[in-house]
């Protein structure tokens, strides 16, 4: 069986962001369409009988997994599919913030500061280096080849989902990856 890929919905960055200026929209939720993505792509993923959702720790990852499965699914909350940290939307919240946002799911496991620590740029964003940003996502392929629950999903971001399959993703589009096979484009 497989492992079930999925871009989050629309968040309030995509729609902000003309991809040349960061519209300095920290941990970005789900628009109204964003959330109509998301119950869209529960609608095709209903049959499927996932085992298992791993999502990103970000707001539009898990707002889009609870509207895709529900909020009695065996949700895991996992930092290591977080997009690549490159502008605002990408920085996180601290787990205390989300989970009481999010009370129904476990954060205790992730660190004070999940997100990519280092140097900053101009907006006081830490910028994630491609290397180990590339590093993140062949451990998440590795984790993937060991969970033994199938089918999973895994609710993520556009950037890291592309290295991972090697597919783009429009917002709430579904992929099927068989782990093992992580692409990462050319460095």
């Amino acid at each position: 069986m497989s492992v079930y890929l999925i871009r989050h919905g629309q968040s309030e960055f995509n729609v902000g962001s003309p991809h040349a200026v960061d519209p300095l929209i920290f941990d970005a939720p789900l628009t109204d369409l964003g959330k109509a993505q998301a119950n869209q792509a529960g609608r095709e993923m209903g049959s499927i009988g996932v085992q298992q959702i791993i999502v990103s720790p970000l707001t539009r990852a898990i707002q889009t997994a609870m509207h895709i499965f529900g909020e009695d699914a065996p949700i895991t909350v996992d930092a290591t599919p977080r997009e690549w940290l490159t502008c605002s939307c990408d920085v996180g919240r601290h787990p205390e913030h989300l989970a009481r946002e999010f009370p129904m799911l476990d954060f205790g496991h992730l660190d004070d500061h999940w997100w990519h620590k280092g140097p900053v740029n101009e907006h006081d964003i830490p910028i994630e280096p491609e290397d180990v940003y590339h590093d993140r996502v062949r451990a998440f392929d590795q984790t993937l080849q060991e969970v033994d629950a199938r089918p999973i999903a895994v609710v993520a971001h556009g950037y890291f989902l592309r290295e991972l399959s090697g597919n783009s993703y429009a917002n709430c589009e579904i992929f099927s990856y068989t782990p093992g096979n992580v692409f990462i484009g050319p460095e």
